[in-house]
């Protein structure tokens, strides 16, 4: 598949193989997206992908709130926001005369990975006036109220069942001391956001348009969606030097082509270095149509598009889609849910560069009001998302650029101050070794990466080993410019093969031009001193202030690419999820 690439395209023009925007919602439910985060993805021509999830509700033992029968029990979801405020999801039906009921209505619900989505669950008694009354125009405060329970969507997404039962609760005033039952919540994604096509798709006699050599031509697939919108949604790695091109196989999402019918444009466009590439040609077909031309051997004509009002020019270059495969496809929560777990690792910049710790100007200051500065920030943000996918949370943290107790200049030492054993326990774990390491540790520098690198592919190259379903991720927060480089580079190039992602925060107002490098998403992917390529894309960069004026946190703007680069991990090693059989 096209995002399982290899060394053997050179530059830039790798970076188009594989590419893919973040594929949008099929969703109608918006309730549980971030406009931020949404504006600050689609700013950047990028889609937030959104699995859309189904809950189904059960209860026991409810309380009975009926005189002359049981109560009739209704349950509503909230989403509640950041600022504490609950925000209504979906409602089930009304069962009549129960206390154990199994509802039939689901709620549906968009699972986003990169945010921590509180459910709360409210139960209640409908009263028998209103039970001919659509659910949805129900007055919550003119029914009883039977207690509530909380959750968080990743905790459901975690278990091997997809399914937790939780203890219902409420305030029935002074001294009223009751069980009020359990709520059973079961998780299940739709099978719509599986779905997967495939095809192989090559072109014959394209129009050159290079003056002294032939066209490098590469496809990019676009949705369109309503008032001529167009969303793109793939591209091809790019041919040179070829004007009838055989492409690698693109696999597409029904998430991203929405439905069979949907049209898609398909652009033929000549790479150029300078990012303007150049049209060659274009069709509308959907993949239904698609479908079509391979079961019968057709080919489609490209056409230009004319400048003026006139017909579109039919051009001699072709499209041929030679195979075409529709199947379903593993997703991120499956593997989730079966017991692959994602590994947190942490590292910490003590270079000098961020200022005395002693002083309000430090990025390191220890504020005595209790407000956090970025390095906290990051460690907090980030962690309370990925502790959820870790079941032991015990967490390896390091720090890089300081002169430890024994006088000595570390780029990888136990922020925990103890010879053996990185490990601490929690997100508080990780903040109270920071805050111990800085009392401890002096800032010295240079700034290296590759130590940290090393030390967390080792970790993971030893899980590898021993078959473990776990993948890793290490988040490394810094102020400064790279002094390894190239070292750096080298490491992360060693590690592409590895279970392992790499985050890193910027963190002050340096220069990050060296982190946009390591961050293949502009274009060429790292290559090391000796010429290997990196076989994936591991890193993901982001800058705290960009974010933070942005309004944006930065865990969803670090996380956004990491069930895609944990996908193209197992996808390309034909990795199942634990237990289930192969696709």
């Amino acid at each position: 598949m096209g995002n399982c690439l290899t060394g053997d395209v050179a530059g830039g023009k790798q970076a188009i193989g594989g590419v893919q925007q973040r594929p949008t919602s099929t969703t109608t439910n918006n309730a549980a997206q971030n406009d931020a985060v949404d504006f600050f993805f689609r700013s950047r021509g990028q889609y937030p992908l959104f699995s859309q999830i189904e809950l189904s509700l059960s209860a026991s033992n409810l309380i009975d709130r009926d005189i002359t029968s049981k109560s009739d029990p209704m349950a509503v979801m909230y989403l509640r926001k950041k600022d504490g405020k609950l925000e209504e999801i979906g409602r089930t039906e009304v069962i009549l005369n129960s206390l154990n009921p199994n509802w039939i209505e689901k709620i549906t619900v968009s699972f986003q990975f990169e945010t921590v989505q509180t459910l709360v669950f409210h139960v209640f008694d409908v009263d028998t006036r209103y039970h001919n009354v659509p659910v949805k125009t129900l007055k919550l405060k003119e029914q009883d109220y039977l207690g509530e329970a909380t959750c968080v969507l990743s905790e459901v997404m975690t278990k091997p069942n997809r399914s937790m039962t939780l203890n219902l609760h409420g305030d029935f005033g002074a001294g009223v001391s009751r069980k009020l039952g359990t709520l059973s919540v079961q998780a299940e994604e739709t099978v719509a956001s599986k779905t997967v096509v495939e095809m192989n798709l090559r072109s014959v006699n394209l129009d050159n348009k290079d003056l002294f050599s032939k066209s490098d031509p590469f496809l990019r697939i676009s949705r369109l969606v309503e008032n001529s919108i167009v969303v793109p949604v793939c591209r091809t790695e790019v041919v040179d030097n070829n004007l009838n091109p055989i492409w690698k196989p693109v696999c597409l999402t029904m998430q991203q082509f929405g439905s069979k019918d949907t049209p898609l444009l398909i652009e033929c466009l000549d790479f150029n270095t300078s990012g303007n590439h150049e049209l060659i040609g274009r069709t509308e077909k959907s993949v239904a149509e698609l479908e079509r031309l391979c079961q019968q051997r057709e080919a489609i004509n490209f056409v230009y598009p004319s400048t003026s009002h006139g017909r579109n020019k039919v051009l001699k270059g072709q499209l041929i889609v030679d195979r075409f495969v529709e199947k379903i496809q593993y997703s991120f929560l499956d593997y989730i849910s079966s017991g692959f777990e994602l590994n947190f690792m942490v590292a910490v910049d003590f270079t000098a560069s961020n200022g005395d710790p002693r002083t309000p100007s430090s990025l390191h200051y220890n504020d005595p009001s209790g407000r956090l500065n970025s390095y906290q920030k990051a460690i907090m943000e980030v962690g309370e998302v990925i502790q959820f996918y870790d079941s032991d949370r015990r967490f390896p943290a390091w720090g890089f650029g300081g002169r430890t107790a024994d006088g000595h200049v570390s780029h990888a030492f136990n922020l925990n101050g103890a010879s053996y054993g990185d490990e601490v326990v929690g997100v508080e774990g990780i903040m109270s070794a920071y805050s111990s390491a800085l009392a401890n540790v002096a800032l010295a520098g240079p700034t290296l990466f590759s130590h940290v690198v090393d030390k967390a592919a080792h970790t993971a190259s030893q899980s590898l080993s021993q078959n473990s379903p776990k993948y890793f991720v290490l988040l490394i927060i810094t102020d400064g410019v790279l002094t390894d480089m190239a070292g750096t580079i080298d490491a992360l190039v060693r590690a592409s093969d590895l279970p392992l992602s790499v985050l890193i925060v910027g963190v002050g107002n340096t220069d990050f031009t060296q982190m946009e490098i390591l961050d293949a998403d502009k274009g060429r992917r790292l290559e090391s001193s000796t010429g290997r390529v990196a076989t994936r894309d591991i890193v993901q960069f982001v800058p705290m202030k960009e974010v933070h004026s942005g309004q944006v946190s930065v865990v969803q703007a670090l996380l956004e690419e990491l069930p895609g680069q944990f996908l193209s991990y197992v996808r390309c090693r034909n990795i199942n999820p634990v237990g289930a059989p192969a696709i």
